[in-house]
């Protein structure tokens, strides 16, 4: 789906959503992964997907501020990366946290470079928002799409819109 950050892909799964993934990250190479993972049990287009692109069109409007679809992210061991998308999660709407809040709130409050893998590794970005996780000093740090798209995402759940 287009959205103000380029062309996103979508993938679902029977269960929910299982990928979002940006341009950059090359959409080919991402479905060739997850059919690997997942012997194919993954829909990139079709039913499964008109409720996401319906919320995500929602939230690019600026009518909503948290994703409701389901997700089908795989059961984790109580994995470090694990919590951190769990604490991720909870961050809201127009808020940040910082790299050390998240880990600390994730048990290991010494492994602030830890919680940046796992924002790096997040299947779901904008719908797990590691997006609202920044570095210590209020900059934005790494994202999967690259620092301005961080950036204008943190200014548009601020400002809205119509910025």
């Amino acid at each position: 789906m287009d959205s103000p950050l380029g062309s996103l892909l979508l993938v679902a799964s029977p269960a929910g959503l299982v990928r979002v993934a940006y341009s950059v990250e090359d959409h080919e190479d991402v479905l060739d992964g997850l059919a690997a993972l997942t012997q194919g049990d993954v829909e990139g287009a079709g039913a499964a997907l008109d409720e996401p692109a319906r919320q995500f069109e929602d939230y690019f409007a600026g009518r909503r501020n948290a994703f409701t679809v389901p997700l089908d992210l795989p059961d984790p061991p109580p994995t470090f990366g694990a919590r951190v998308l769990q604490v991720v999660r909870r961050v809201p709407y127009g808020a940040v946290a910082t790299y050390t809040d998240v880990a600390a709130l994730a048990g290991r409050p010494d492994s602030v470079r830890a919680a940046g893998a796992a924002c790096a590794r997040n299947p779901l970005p904008i719908v797990v928002p590691c997006h609202r996780v920044v570095k210590l000093d209020g900059s934005p740090g790494h994202y999967v799409a690259g620092p301005a798209a961080k950036r204008w995402l943190l200014r548009f759940e601020t400002l809205g819109p119509d910025r």
